[in-house]
């Protein structure tokens, strides 16, 4: 079905007298049809561009001037470019996929060299997010490494999107090379751990109670100066029945550290709450595992060979320093029709 005719079918379920019987459902439809009409009028303004870009082309294809037609097709390749991010949006599935999300990257096995492979995964997501899709990322948490790298690192990647872009980006990553800390050039393999989870707005309600949360504030530590250190603006929230621990260090005030944590906080358990709904109804969810052989979704091969490989889809490329720079659409658009594909198939047995 088009996206034209998916609009006529939710316009006519929209109008029923009886659509707010079931005020969730009611909800849902009216959230989708926003969606699917949201995405037409990008692909109407695309195509628009597009047969615009075209007849001017065609009108200057026998012009001697080169700058002009090198920037016509430069505006080409992004309009290419853009039309394909398009098309996997519509793949888009989950209630929150247009929101801002929250990015965590945990070091696993591999001591010093997992540390450095947050560092470089941490670069390769802000790459990604700030080059390809104009995303803006902030970091809200970091805990250093021993000797080197980072421990584990949350940053916020904001923009319409964020969310249905980096969700299936959850898992272990895995990277072979040789070690540039190791003296006798021995291979190495170190995990580390992407969890992604969406920014909770108002339109989704995630109830949280006082009494069920621990605050503690403690001293900044790392980047931020002198003052930091000396005051107690760092906030650690502690939900107690889930167990869940999040904390904010990044900004002078406390009061804003707290803010963001108690809104990482409801990030986490909204996606606690969905992956427990897709157990149920026995879809693919991701199970908290120890960082290491169990449950890897992608390896990072630098030696003896170069590879970057998708366990889940099969999708790989050789180009191993395109996908370190942000290079990633290819194999979260493969991972989100993979996720599309189930669901139909589900709905059909």
């Amino acid at each position: 079905m088009g996206l034209e005719s998916t609009l006529e079918s939710l316009d006519l379920e929209c109008s029923s007298p009886s659509l707010w019987d079931d005020a969730e459902k009611a909800k849902s439809l009216l959230s989708e049809r926003s969606r699917v009409s949201a995405v037409l009028t990008s692909f109407r303004v695309l195509e628009k561009e597009h047969k615009d870009l075209a007849e001017l082309a065609e009108m200057i294809s026998d012009s001697d001037d080169r700058d002009f037609l090198a920037t016509i097709n430069a505006e080409l390749q992004s309009l290419k470019l853009r039309i394909s991010q398009k098309k996997t949006e519509c793949m888009f599935s989950h209630e929150a996929d247009a929101n801002s999300c929250f990015l965590t990257i945990r070091s696993g096995a591999g001591g010093t060299e997992s540390s450095d492979w947050v560092c470089m995964l941490l670069r390769m997501y802000t790459k990604w997010a700030e080059s390809f899709h104009k995303f803006t990322v902030e970091t809200v948490d970091s805990v250093d490494g021993e000797e080197t790298g980072l421990k584990a690192v949350t940053v916020k990647i904001c923009g319409i999107g964020a969310y249905g872009w980096a969700r299936t980006e959850s898992g272990i990553h895995r990277l072979v090379r040789i070690s540039p800390f190791d003296h006798a050039a021995k291979r190495h393999t170190s995990f580390a751990s992407v969890e992604v989870s969406p920014v909770v707005d108002h339109e989704i309600d995630i109830k949280i109670l006082e009494k069920d949360l621990r605050i503690d504030t403690y001293r900044a530590s790392g980047a931020g100066g002198q003052h930091v250190n000396k005051t107690e603006s760092a906030v650690r929230i502690t939900h107690i029945p889930s167990g869940m621990v999040v904390q904010c260090q990044t900004s002078r005030s406390q009061h804003q550290n707290r803010a963001e944590a108690y809104s990482l906080l409801k990030s986490r358990l909204y996606e606690m709450e969905m992956q427990e709904k897709e157990k149920r109804m026995a879809q693919d969810h991701q199970n908290k595992c120890e960082i290491g052989w169990g449950h890897q979704i992608r390896s990072y091969v630098m030696h003896p060979y170069r590879m970057v490989k998708d366990l889940r889809t099969g999708h790989e490329t050789g180009n191993v320093d395109a996908v370190m720079n942000g290079d990633l659409d290819a194999f979260i658009t493969a991972a989100l029709m993979r996720g599309s594909l189930a669901k139909v198939q589900q709905s059909g047995s």
